[in-house]
């Protein structure tokens, strides 16, 4: 399999408000479109986890999160222009993204990702996608493709064929960014 086949397969699930099993540019994720409020209810079933936990979803560039966040304060360019690792930062006012991914206090955790594959599908997708460590809530992240939990793998409507053999970074860091000027580092 090549990316672009695997990136196809995987658009065509994304469209048709499926679930995606894919590499990141950290762990191996659970993925559908951030905008569909169906697909990602069905994330919440498979992940069994408490639909009041919110997800983090990834867009492809500035342009993108622009469109999705009301008002991105400037520290966040500055932040993920010279982040050493994958950061998610948690921005308010999150706008024409599904009500039940955005947090009880108006936030939405984003990370513009700079994985080739990610980049491309979310790209050529044209609109975010959601990205929730590939386990069942509660229980460890997978460090390899081999350690997802069966229940996982079935109950996704497409595994990408990507990276299978590779060991996974660490979750990426998480930053809080109020549009009062706050900063909170949530997670290193």
């Amino acid at each position: 399999m090549n990316i672009k086949d695997e990136t196809n397969n995987a658009l065509l699930t994304l469209k048709k408000g499926g679930l995606i099993l894919y590499p990141t540019d950290t762990v191996w994720g659970i993925g559908c479109d951030a905008t569909n409020a169906e697909a990602v209810e069905k994330v919440f079933k498979l992940k069994q986890r408490s639909d009041d936990k919110s997800l983090i979803c990834l867009v492809s560039d500035f342009k993108m999160l622009n469109e999705f966040i009301e008002d991105v304060p400037e520290v966040a360019y500055d932040i993920l222009k010279y982040a050493a690792k994958p950061t998610t930062i948690i921005y308010d006012d999150p706008i024409r993204i599904a009500e039940n991914i955005i947090a009880k206090d108006n936030t939405l955790a984003i990370r513009v990702v700079k994985d080739d594959f990610c980049k491309t599908l979310i790209r050529k997708f044209r609109k975010p996608i959601v990205s929730t460590s590939a386990n069942i809530s509660g229980t460890p992240t997978p460090g390899t493709y081999s350690e997802i939990d069966p229940l996982i793998l079935e109950g996704v409507d497409y595994v990408v064929n990507l990276h299978r053999d590779k060991k996974t970074g660490k979750p990426s860091a998480i930053i809080k960014l109020g549009n009062d000027g706050s900063v909170k580092v949530m997670r290193k």
